[in-house]
């Protein structure tokens, strides 16, 4: 039998016959309706599964009116699916004779396994190897199983109630935690978004979630893929998968905690999940254009708008409402969001005048009056006419859901415009929990508008919609081309850091302005190294062991003239060898002092799993202080670096404060993505560390300068 893929491998597993199973054998049946057994057979009996049935039970000849056989050995052979509704003790040598029948798959609800510590870690690791061996797909263990509405098939332990068959298209769902995929479930349901399948990996010994999104992408009938992931075991696949739904057009919208120490900690102690680099990842997952959302509510109610407008358009949003109190509600709440409220085109701010009454301000937010009273079709032309401007992205009409003949209005005349929008346009109906008459609840269901009751969920929803736009065109601009790979600078060090001296030529190499000068070995070669490139230099000691040099005196600036640098040559060697005596010296670095400017950071990474990212932000004591960095993919085109530039809190010292004059942008982002297709074209460079850059006044001849420079590469 071939072998097949574990979880950790980068291959996608196919789950087909998983979630259309032409057969199914319930491995620990029972008559008693309340166990797992029992559960999953009831499931499958009240949805009308059309397949062929098989049971094993040790205690019973027949459940139902149909026969059970005592053991697996006496089931036939080539069975797709086994359902294994047994304890953890029994778990290895099912799978073990469910194989021996060529078995296609097993679902396995038990616990007791990586979630549990070492032992339950090494049960799973066993039984991982045993799967793989045999060629058995595993879901689970510690999982809730699936639920494949499109075909009719709840092969889960939790009592559902008969659904038709959905026909239309909708949202597949994957959670590793099986209470958080009946939650999506029950919430998408809840609100009558169709729901094509609902799969819990739980902690994914061998089919795993990228394997449940690679099904999902080519599934025609799944438009939007919701995930909640704990941790992502195959990131290059994922990253790869991601890459297929954004050209398939199918937004993937993820939950996946870990920001903070103790949710990293609480995960390992929910599905074994050994979580990796949030922000690294965070950031590789954005470039893909993957929805990372922050919450539960932003999980469900992106989803759901993003059904309805699946290619959402880059660009701001624009509110409407009949209240003033709630267009300033609105205008605090955006700021605290960072959602975008952007300022109307003139053209815009034209028919909107010609539209409203004298009295009202034709802005966004948009306080339209009481006009809707009177002119209830007014209401749909304005929102109209608000999207139709070129700034705007998308759109919320927030309206109370007010008395019987109010609603008709909104109903015969605001939601039908509301649904000709061809941007994402939701409506709030405010007042809570107050009755909404079934006539409007049909036309809104008719419509496909999406329909929220809180205006704060709709504002956060939509600023990961306007998010979602503004990725797909950035993804589309990444640079895609491979730079030439420099030779590295010299053999590799054992510790893996080359000196500053060598880091610094190779990233000139690359592009990236150093000071000018050299590595000098004795005072008078340091002497004529000055003389050439001009006074007041810098000496800096020069050793691989030696990163950080300030440490031990190994730093001296503003030598101004041959005999300050003699002095400062022994200087620097006494302090060396007090703090350091073991050390051997390649030399010292002898530079041609720049001119003072801002200072920044940037740096790379090359993370095990997820690969390069490049980090850059205020150096100096600021990136200690304020932590004021951002992370941005290796391939980010120079452009959007500036507009990452631009959102960092300090961006306001970038773009000059107080007759400051601001810094050249486009030459500090020039810099960041040279060190990131460095990353990407030398795979073995690790690190690269450029602390301080400095950078200059927009239009000076003066180039940043890598004043310091460490390059990390991989030992041979």
């Amino acid at each position: 039998m071939s072998v097949i893929a574990s979880a950790s491998s980068s291959a996608v597993l196919p789950v087909d016959r998983i979630l259309c199973p032409r057969s199914i054998a319930i491995v620990g049946a029972s008559s008693d309706p309340r166990s797992f057994g029992g559960f999953v057979q009831g499931n499958l009996d009240r949805f009308g599964y059309d397949g062929t049935l098989h049971l094993v039970s040790r205690s019973s000849e027949e459940i139902h009116g149909r026969p059970c056989v005592k053991s697996v050995d006496a089931l036939p052979t080539g069975i797709d699916l086994a359902v294994l509704a047994i304890p953890e003790a029994g778990v290895l040598e099912a799978v073990k004779a469910l194989a021996a029948r060529q078995c296609h798959a097993a679902v396995l609800f038990a616990s007791g396994y990586a979630e549990a510590g070492e032992e339950g870690q090494a049960k799973q690791l066993a039984l991982a190897e045993v799967a793989k061996s045999l060629g058995i797909l595993l879901v689970g263990p510690n999982c809730m199983g699936f639920t494949n509405l499109a075909a009719g098939v709840p092969v889960t332990f939790e009592p559902l109630t008969l659904r038709a068959r959905e026909q239309r298209p909708g949202v597949g769902v994957v959670a590793q935690s099986g209470f958080m995929a009946a939650n999506l479930r029950d919430a998408f349901l809840s609100r009558d978004v169709p729901v094509t399948a609902v799969f819990s990996t739980g902690n994914e010994v061998s089919v795993a979630v990228e394997d449940v999104l690679a099904h999902y992408i080519a599934d025609a009938q799944t438009r939007v893929i919701t995930v909640y992931a704990e941790q992502i075991r195959r990131p290059q696949t994922f990253l790869q998968l991601a890459a297929q739904a954004r050209a398939a057009g199918k937004p993937l919208v993820l939950l996946m905690p870990g920001r903070s120490a103790r949710a990293r900690e609480a995960a390992q102690s929910h599905t074994g999940a050994l979580a990796g680099d949030h922000a690294t990842a965070t950031a590789l997952l954005k470039s893909e254009a993957v929805v990372m959302v922050e919450s539960l509510d932003e999980l469900l109610d992106t989803s759901t708008i993003l059904l309805r407008y699946p290619q959402p358009p880059a660009g701001g949003t624009a509110f409407m409402t009949g209240s003033g109190a709630m267009k300033n509600i609105a205008l605090d709440f955006a700021e605290d969001l960072g959602l975008a409220l952007p300022e109307l085109t003139t053209p815009t701010v034209s028919k909107l005048t010609a539209l409203l009454p004298a009295y009202a301000v034709p802005e966004n937010p948009l306080d339209y009056t009481t006009i809707g009273v009177r002119q209830p079709g007014l209401i749909g032309d304005l929102l109209l006419t608000m999207l139709d401007d070129e700034r705007v992205g998308n759109i919320l009409l927030a309206i109370p859901v007010g008395p019987e003949m109010a609603q008709r209005d909104k109903a015969e005349h605001i939601v039908p415009a509301i649904g000709r929008a061809t941007k994402p346009a939701v409506l709030v109906l405010t007042g809570d929990g107050s009755p909404v008459e079934p006539f409007f609840t049909a036309a809104i269901a008719t419509s496909g508008v999406p329909l929220f009751r809180s205006a704060d969920r709709a504002m956060r929803a939509l600023r990961q919609v306007a998010t979602y736009g503004e990725a797909l065109q950035r993804a589309s601009r990444a640079d895609c081309s491979q730079a030439a790979t420099l030779p590295l600078p010299g053999a590799v060090p054992p510790n893996g850091i080359f000196a500053e001296y060598m880091g610094k030529a190779w990233l000139a190499g690359a592009g990236v302005a150093v000071p000018q000068g050299a590595l000098a070995t004795d005072a008078d070669h340091a002497v004529r190294i000055a003389t050439e490139i001009g006074y007041p230099v810098v000496l800096k000691a020069q050793a691989s062991e030696l990163p950080h040099k300030s440490d031990v005196g190994g730093v001296l600036v503003g030598l101004a003239d041959e005999a300050a640098l003699r002095a400062g040559w022994q200087h620097l060697h006494t302090n060396v060898a007090r703090h350091r005596p073991e050390l051997t010296l390649d030399g010292a670095l002898v530079e041609r002092m720049g001119p003072r400017g801002l200072e920044l950071v940037v740096g790379a990474k090359r993370d095990p799993e997820w690969g390069p990212v490049v980090l850059v932000g205020l150096g100096g004591i600021w990136i200690e202080a304020l932590k004021d960095v951002r992370l941005v993919p290796a391939n980010m085109a120079q452009a959007d670096i500036v507009v990452e530039l631009g959102r960092l809190k300090a961006a306001a010292v970038l773009n000059g404060i107080r007759g400051a004059s601001g810094v050249d942008l486009p030459a500090i982002a020039q810099v960041v993505a040279l060190v990131g297709a460095q990353m990407r074209a030398n795979p073995r460079i690790t690190e690269i560390d450029v602390n301080p850059l400095v950078a200059y006044p927009a239009g000076s001849t003066q180039p940043v300068l890598a004043l310091d420079a460490l390059v990390v590469a991989t030992p041979v």
